[in-house]
Protein backbone atom coordinates (compact mmCIF):
# COMPACT_ATOMS: atom_id res chain seq x y z
CA UNK A 1 0.00 0.00 0.00
CA UNK A 2 1.43 3.37 -0.97
CA UNK A 3 1.67 6.02 1.66
CA UNK A 4 0.06 9.30 0.82
CA UNK A 5 2.41 12.27 0.97
CA UNK A 6 0.99 15.70 1.25
CA UNK A 7 2.27 18.41 -1.06
CA UNK A 8 3.60 20.37 1.91
CA UNK A 9 5.75 17.49 3.22
CA UNK A 10 7.01 16.82 -0.34
CA UNK A 11 8.16 20.45 -0.67
CA UNK A 12 9.77 20.30 2.79
CA UNK A 13 11.65 17.13 1.85
CA UNK A 14 12.79 18.70 -1.41
CA UNK A 15 14.07 21.81 0.41
CA UNK A 16 15.91 19.62 2.91
CA UNK A 17 17.62 17.71 0.10
CA UNK A 18 18.68 20.99 -1.57
CA UNK A 19 19.99 22.35 1.72
CA UNK A 20 22.02 19.20 2.37
CA UNK A 21 23.41 19.23 -1.17
CA UNK A 22 24.33 22.92 -0.92
CA UNK A 23 26.07 22.48 2.42
CA UNK A 24 28.02 19.49 1.07
CA UNK A 25 29.36 21.66 -1.74
CA UNK A 26 30.45 24.39 0.70
CA UNK A 27 32.15 22.01 3.11
CA UNK A 28 35.87 21.60 2.49
CA UNK A 29 37.67 18.31 2.94
CA UNK A 30 39.17 18.37 6.46
CA UNK A 31 41.99 16.01 5.37
CA UNK A 32 43.14 17.01 1.89
CA UNK A 33 45.69 14.80 0.17
CA UNK A 34 49.34 15.83 0.43
CA UNK A 35 50.58 17.94 -2.50
CA UNK A 36 47.01 18.95 -3.42
CA UNK A 37 46.39 22.70 -3.78
CA UNK A 38 44.19 22.65 -0.69
CA UNK A 39 46.93 20.98 1.36
CA UNK A 40 49.63 23.33 0.12
CA UNK A 41 47.48 26.36 0.96
CA UNK A 42 46.69 24.98 4.41
CA UNK A 43 50.35 24.24 5.20
CA UNK A 44 51.84 27.60 4.20
CA UNK A 45 53.61 29.12 7.16
CA UNK A 46 52.76 32.81 7.41
CA UNK A 47 55.75 35.09 6.83
CA UNK A 48 54.97 37.20 9.89
CA UNK A 49 54.49 34.25 12.25
CA UNK A 50 56.36 34.80 15.49
CA UNK A 51 59.01 32.18 16.17
CA UNK A 52 59.00 30.45 19.51
CA UNK A 53 62.50 30.80 20.97
CA UNK A 54 64.26 27.47 21.50
CA UNK A 55 64.71 26.19 25.03
CA UNK A 56 68.22 27.06 26.23
CA UNK A 57 70.22 23.98 27.22
CA UNK A 58 73.51 25.36 28.55
CA UNK A 59 74.82 22.20 30.27
CA UNK A 60 73.64 19.59 27.77
CA UNK A 61 76.23 16.95 27.01
CA UNK A 62 76.98 15.78 23.48
CA UNK A 63 75.52 12.34 24.24
CA UNK A 64 72.26 13.73 25.62
CA UNK A 65 72.02 16.16 22.69
CA UNK A 66 72.31 13.26 20.21
CA UNK A 67 69.66 11.30 22.11
CA UNK A 68 67.31 14.31 22.19
CA UNK A 69 67.78 14.98 18.46
CA UNK A 70 67.05 11.32 17.64
CA UNK A 71 63.84 11.52 19.65
CA UNK A 72 62.80 14.89 18.17
CA UNK A 73 63.47 13.55 14.67
CA UNK A 74 61.18 10.62 15.30
CA UNK A 75 58.32 12.34 17.15
CA UNK A 76 57.42 15.28 14.90
CA UNK A 77 53.67 15.06 14.46
CA UNK A 78 53.42 14.25 10.75
CA UNK A 79 54.30 10.78 9.53
CA UNK A 80 55.96 12.06 6.36
CA UNK A 81 58.40 14.27 8.23
CA UNK A 82 58.89 11.63 10.93
CA UNK A 83 60.04 9.11 8.33
CA UNK A 84 62.41 11.50 6.54
CA UNK A 85 64.03 12.93 9.66
CA UNK A 86 64.21 9.72 11.69
CA UNK A 87 66.02 7.85 8.91
CA UNK A 88 68.26 10.89 8.34
CA UNK A 89 69.12 10.99 12.06
CA UNK A 90 69.77 7.24 12.09
CA UNK A 91 72.17 7.50 9.15
CA UNK A 92 73.98 10.78 9.87
CA UNK A 93 73.57 11.97 13.46
CA UNK A 94 76.28 9.69 14.88
CA UNK A 95 78.92 11.36 12.64
CA UNK A 96 77.78 14.99 13.06
CA UNK A 97 79.99 17.51 14.84
CA UNK A 98 78.63 19.72 17.63
CA UNK A 99 78.22 22.60 15.15
CA UNK A 100 76.27 20.38 12.72
CA UNK A 101 74.11 19.09 15.55
CA UNK A 102 73.39 22.68 16.59
CA UNK A 103 72.30 23.51 13.05
CA UNK A 104 70.16 20.34 12.93
CA UNK A 105 68.61 21.37 16.25
CA UNK A 106 67.65 24.74 14.70
CA UNK A 107 66.16 22.96 11.67
CA UNK A 108 64.01 20.84 13.98
CA UNK A 109 62.53 24.06 15.40
CA UNK A 110 60.91 24.76 12.01
CA UNK A 111 57.32 23.64 11.29
CA UNK A 112 56.95 20.04 10.09
CA UNK A 113 55.43 20.78 6.73
CA UNK A 114 58.05 23.40 5.95
CA UNK A 115 60.83 20.89 6.60
CA UNK A 116 59.03 18.31 4.49
CA UNK A 117 58.47 20.62 1.52
CA UNK A 118 61.97 22.12 1.66
CA UNK A 119 63.62 18.71 1.80
CA UNK A 120 61.54 17.34 -1.07
CA UNK A 121 62.10 20.51 -3.16
CA UNK A 122 58.37 21.17 -3.33
CA UNK A 123 58.87 24.69 -1.96
CA UNK A 124 61.75 27.12 -1.95
CA UNK A 125 63.60 27.22 1.36
CA UNK A 126 63.83 30.62 3.04
CA UNK A 127 67.05 32.59 2.90
CA UNK A 128 68.23 31.32 6.30
CA UNK A 129 68.22 27.72 4.96
CA UNK A 130 68.80 28.25 1.23
CA UNK A 131 72.58 27.65 1.36
CA UNK A 132 72.65 25.25 4.29
CA UNK A 133 74.91 22.21 3.80
CA UNK A 134 72.69 20.35 6.27
CA UNK A 135 69.56 20.92 4.17
CA UNK A 136 71.50 19.90 1.05
CA UNK A 137 72.52 16.67 2.81
CA UNK A 138 68.90 16.09 3.86
CA UNK A 139 67.72 16.61 0.26
CA UNK A 140 70.19 13.99 -1.00
CA UNK A 141 68.92 11.61 1.70
CA UNK A 142 65.31 12.27 0.68
CA UNK A 143 66.02 11.48 -2.98
CA UNK A 144 66.89 7.92 -1.89
CA UNK A 145 68.92 7.22 -5.00
CA UNK A 146 69.94 3.82 -3.59
CA UNK A 147 66.22 2.86 -3.52
CA UNK A 148 66.48 1.73 0.10
CA UNK A 149 63.31 0.49 1.72
CA UNK A 150 62.87 2.87 4.62
CA UNK A 151 60.90 2.34 7.77
CA UNK A 152 60.84 3.98 11.15
CA UNK A 153 63.93 3.07 13.14
CA UNK A 154 63.62 1.71 16.65
CA UNK A 155 63.92 4.26 19.46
Amino acid sequence: MLARVSRRSFITQRQAIRTIAASAVRRADPWPLPHSPEHIAATQTPKDEAKIPPIPRPNETEQSMRARLVYQSRKRGTLETDLLLSTFARDFLSTMSLAEMGEYDKLLDEPDWDIYYWSTNQREAPERWANSPLLAKLRVHVKNEGKDVRKMPEL
